[in-house]
């Protein structure tokens, strides 16, 4: 998408960043912009939202309501987003106002697993093989070119293992449509991998780039549960996934953030599964253990600012909280805090409904797996008896 002015480049401390999106990406976000000294504007269909209660002022709309996000973006001085699933006409409403960073192409590839799986397959990233499956006629011919076990996935709006089904055998084509809700969507040869890596980086509007290193992510039900830094690959295979990472961002020529998810083969091979055009769940250890967060660096690569220093000041693990640990009442917070290494985030989210992400934990260690440890041995904590 082409920026319909010519904008300025650099936005300074005291200036309005906008969000499109207000969860808690936006929250954490916030907290970093304001620390720097910048006024936040949320925009979304909620309010008393995750961000919206740490923000300036919460601005509440509909994305597809093109008039209110462009008077939105009127009051601003550069808009990003939190989430990619916000419309594509919304960013590029925004762009006739302010610069959008990253830029509204971005989102419109990212947010549909057919676009993003043809784009990182054109420019020559691996990926699982798949196909494009519009309708169920085309479902049953995609199983047999690629046979089974394989991944049927919606096109859109997919999170959290949400819009998927794993199909056995062709007689579970009819289960596997009617699973996604009988809508387009990517069917994905299985990988039978070792392990699940990201690398969350940055990119500024000068080209300069910034890595978080690899990341191990563990998970649970289809839901990240445990993210470590510095995973224990070979040192090849880390060059190589921040080296695709960094090809990402640039053939994206985006600026701001990007996580890569990767699948990690028992060979060492790596695909992409997805990009995240945005911080993701598995850098928020970030928050609390590196010189600069994704948050900040997110702020200042939209900003034009220079990119932080990324180094880790210590061992570290991240460990989700779901809603499902306040089935017997309000978790035990103080006994989770009796580890003094603890950070403990909240979101500020009311309904706490099981697999809704509510907070998350942060805990430092003597190495790595101690902190993932300490980090699982504090939630487990959190758990009341009763009831």
């Amino acid at each position: 998408m082409t920026q319909a002015k010519s904008f300025r480049s650099t936005i300074l401390p005291g200036s309005t960043i906008g969000v499109l999106g207000s969860g808690q990406l936006g929250r954490m976000f916030a907290l970093s912009a304001r620390r720097m000294g910048y006024r936040v504007h949320t925009f979304s269909p909620g309010d008393d939202t995750p961000m919206g209660q740490v923000a300036d002022r919460e601005a509440v709309g509909d994305y597809q309501d093109l008039d209110a996000v462009a008077e939105f973006a009127s009051r601003v001085d550069v808009v990003t987003f939190e989430f990619e699933n916000v419309p594509f006409e919304a960013a590029a409403t925004a762009a006739e106002h302010v610069p959008v960073r990253p830029d509204g192409r971005v989102l419109h590839i990212a947010q549909h697993r057919r676009r993003e799986k043809d784009f990182l397959h054109e420019a020559g990233f691996p990926t699982a093989p798949f196909e494009h499956v519009p309708d169920r006629e085309t479902l049953t011919g995609a199983i047999e070119r690629l046979g089974t076990p394989c991944v049927l996935k919606t096109a859109g709006f997919g999170y959290d293992g949400k819009g998927q089904y794993v199909i056995k055998s062709p007689q579970e084509a009819d289960t596997a449509w009617a699973a996604i809700g009988q809508g387009e969507a990517v069917l994905e040869g299985f990988v039978d991998f070792e392990s699940e890596v990201s690398v969350i980086a940055a990119r500024g509007a000068d080209g300069a780039f910034a890595h978080y290193g690899v990341v191990e992510n563990r998970h649970r039900d289809h839901i990240l549960d445990v993210s470590i830094p510095d995973a224990v690959v070979d040192p090849a295979v880390a060059d190589e996934a921040i080296r695709i990472a960094r090809g990402v961002l640039e053939a994206l020529d985006v600026v701001g953030v990007l996580c890569v998810e990767f699948f990690l083969g028992h060979d060492g091979t790596l695909r992409v599964n997805e990009l995240a055009p945005r911080p993701h769940n598995s850098g928020h250890f970030s928050f609390d253990a590196c010189v600069t967060s994704q948050f900040e660096q997110q702020l200042r690569s939209v900003c034009g600012l220079p990119l932080g220093d990324t180094t880790r000041l210590a061992p570290s693990a991240m460990v989700n909280l779901l809603g499902d640990l306040w089935h017997n009442g309000a978790p035990d917070w103080t006994a989770a805090l009796a580890d003094p290494s603890l950070k403990l985030h909240l979101y500020g989210k009311g309904d706490a409904r099981p697999g809704r992400k509510m907070g998350h934990m942060t805990v430092f260690g003597e190495d790595r797996e101690d902190a993932a440890r300490r980090a699982v041995a504090a939630r487990d904590r959190l758990v009341r008896s009763g009831g």
